[in-house]
């Protein structure tokens, strides 16, 4: 199994994941020529999709998927709170799913599970090869016990790093807009990142990397900071995603 992100951050999302046959994108928040170039940077054919599981219906998660779903005829999954908190317009086959039943697409096991953030049923996944998993939380205002014990023995983690709080208190956001970001159903912190890696089992943890980050209330040196803190690793051990290149692929 390996993954790569196309792009992360507020201006876009998605995340590529691919086992043996199958190769599903998790959202697609880029308008469709985007995607297409982004896609095509990592050597994926947008048709390659199997298919397309949305997370919640944020634009920067939702904006690209029906065009680039109805364009190549692939089909989508999301939760029936998503479906119904956004317009996705006809796609070419619409599944439903529930966020406490594991789910299989093509060569890949999808584990939803609920997360608090401000949207109609937001979830974040695991994805099983039936040898590694592969974690990923973002768009997430706290933790709970549900979520440690689902990201708990990953071997490798996309984890958000959206702010830090003294740059989100001191920055340009209206103050409406900085309580929803820091808030518990907003986004996490670089600490609240880092705090979830000291109260989870990363004992088979061989790569991380920090997602999501605000590019007004945060710095990628501030994340790895945080992150390789709670781990007691190497700066250079942390892979931050970056808004306009995401990452290369990565083995799980």
């Amino acid at each position: 199994m390996r993954f790569a992100l196309i792009g992360s951050g507020s201006k876009g999302n998605g995340t590529l994941i691919e086992h043996g046959q199958t190769r599903i994108l998790i959202d697609c928040g880029f308008s469709l020529r985007e995607t297409e170039a982004r896609l095509r940077r990592l050597g994926c054919e947008p048709q390659s999709l199997n298919a397309i599981v949305v997370t919640h219906e944020h634009g920067d998660h939702i904006r690209g998927v029906g065009l680039l779903a109805r364009r190549y005829g692939v089909p989508v999954w999301a939760t029936r709170g998503t479906v119904n908190g956004t317009q996705p317009g006809k796609v070419p086959q619409l599944n439903l799913f529930d966020v406490h039943q594991s789910l299989a697409i093509g060569d890949l096991e999808l584990q939803p599970f609920p997360v608090p953030h401000d949207a109609r049923e937001p979830c974040q996944f695991l994805f099983s090869d039936g040898d590694r998993t592969l974690g990923l939380l973002t768009d997430t205002g706290c933790s709970t016990a549900h979520i440690h014990a689902c990201l708990s023995d990953c071997d490798a983690l996309i984890l958000e790093c959206n702010h830090d709080p003294q740059m989100l208190a001191e920055g340009p956001y209206p103050t409406g807009l900085k309580q929803r970001v820091g808030g518990d159903w907003g986004h996490l912190s670089n600490a609240q990142a880092a705090r979830i890696l000291t109260e989870i089992d990363t004992g088979g943890l061989h790569y991380l990397v920090a997602a999501h980050l605000s590019d007004k209330n945060n710095t990628p040196a501030l994340a790895r900071d945080a992150l390789a803190g709670a781990l007691g690793c190497k700066l250079a051990d942390i892979e931050v995603a970056c808004q306009e290149q995401g990452t290369d692929w990565r083995d799980v």
